[in-house]
């Protein structure tokens, strides 16, 4: 059954046709327990639209076959479908070369990768890895193994009560024994919208590579990994629009060259005896085995619909979104926003007095609309703000003023049953 939904309220900023692009997400169709779904989730995944869900269809049914391996037609047609995607997201990600992307099956694949591929090699003990308070444990946890095996140590840059990263901090921890810095471009859990620039050319100074996590960052504003200077940069299919179970890995090729591979295999290789192998040329030393070959090339559909879009009329109309989201959601007596920064993406985290998040949720799930509960997987985030958890509201540029209005209504609804 068909949702119908309101004219939008005039946008300050921005020429997005929201309407128009909302019809192309049949998931928005949807009713949840009798409402029209609203889908405030989009942190841990967004929707597909049908141009993205159509490419997987077409590679299922009329190109499917393994690659690199054979001559027969539907291999090569599926091996250069799969190496056109890499140019999209070349593309996408302004990166100098294609060989500098990497196909995986997430950010946490991608970041794992180079905790072995680099940290494993290049880091040893006494070393020290600088970290963020705002990290998602995915870009914690590796880093913990390695300084464990290596015999390294993390440092941990702190944030103030807004859950702005303190920059003087950072530059004082970055120092003659660091060797690899590592941090949010936004913040899952708060939405902040940390000075990446400014980071990596303080770590730069003192010759440090820096990987960002931009998971939160590439559905949202527009990445360019040459102007960022970021020597590695992971995010994930799935909250882009994509399909799940494919990420990438950006890589300067210089590191990539140097460091050892993740995962041996097939694929990996140029030649392989018993005594030897000799690893094949980036990006395919860091590809073994059979790739998520449907999701790549779906992936890459997902950024020709966001090229088609416009990330800068998305960063606009979003921006916009979170401003009256935070105006609306600050009105509420009881209710304190977690996460105050001052440029922050497209995420509201709050907590709702006298009423555990789950409790939020599953409440505003009776009225439609989808939050998330919970730490986020961003527990040190949660122990610096004194909370055990939030409920989240993450925003895409389908989402409109009026579910905003809902998820109030919805916010109000709740303090009223536990009033």
């Amino acid at each position: 059954m068909n949702v119908q939904y309101t004219a939008l309220k005039p946008q300050r900023r921005g020429t997005l046709d929201v309407e128009r692009l909302r019809a192309d997400f049949p998931i928005l169709r949807l009713h949840v327990k009798g409402k029209p779904l609203v889908f405030l989730d989009n942190a841990a995944s967004s929707q597909m639209p049908q141009p993205v869900i159509d490419r997987w269809l077409r590679y299922q049914t009329t190109q499917h076959a393994n690659i690199h391996r054979a001559v027969h037609t539907l291999s090569e047609t599926a091996t250069a479908e799969y190496e056109a995607a890499r140019g999209k997201l070349q593309a996408f990600l302004n990166a100098k070369e294609e060989r500098e992307v990497i196909f995986t099956s997430g950010t946490t694949d991608a970041i794992n990768l180079v905790a072995h591929g680099y940290g494993r090699k290049f880091i040893g003990a006494g070393d020290e890895i600088v970290l963020t308070t705002l990290e998602h444990h995915s870009n914690i946890v590796p880093w913990q193994m390695v300084a464990e095996e290596r015999g390294a140590r993390l440092r941990v840059v702190p944030v103030n009560d807004r859950g702005e990263l303190i920059v003087e901090e950072y530059e004082r921890l970055v120092g003659s024994r660091t060797k690899l810095v590592a941090l949010t471009h936004v913040s899952n859990a708060l939405g902040t919208v940390n000075p990446v620039r400014e980071m990596i050319a303080m770590a730069h100074a003192k010759g440090i590579p820096v990987l960002l996590d931009g998971a939160q960052a590439v559905p949202h504003m527009k990445v360019d990994v040459q102007d960022l200077d970021c020597d590695f940069y992971a995010f994930s299919g799935h909250k882009m629009f994509g399909p799940t179970g494919v990420g990438v890995l950006y890589g300067k090729a210089a590191w990539l060259e140097k460091m050892q591979p993740f995962k041996g295999g097939g694929d990996m290789i140029l030649s392989v005896t018993f005594e030897k192998t000799t690893y094949n040329v980036i990006p395919h030393k860091f590809e073994a085995g059979t790739p998520p070959i449907a999701a790549a090339i779906t992936l890459g559909a997902a950024v020709d619909y966001l090229a088609g879009v416009g990330m800068e009329r998305i960063a606009a109309y979003e921006t916009d979104l979170l401003d009256y989201a935070t105006e609306q959601v600050n009105r509420l007596p009881g209710v304190r926003i977690i996460g105050t920064a001052e440029k922050k993406a497209a995420v509201l985290s709050f907590t709702v007095g006298g009423v555990h998040p789950h409790d939020v949720g599953t409440l505003l799930n009776e009225e439609g609309v989808a939050v998330r509960t919970g730490h986020h997987c961003a527990q040190p985030v949660m122990q610096r703000f004194k909370v055990p958890a939030t409920s989240r509201a993450s925003f895409a540029f389908y989402n409109t003023h009026e579910e905003v209005d809902a998820l109030v209504a919805g916010i109000r609804k709740v303090q009223k049953v536990f009033g």
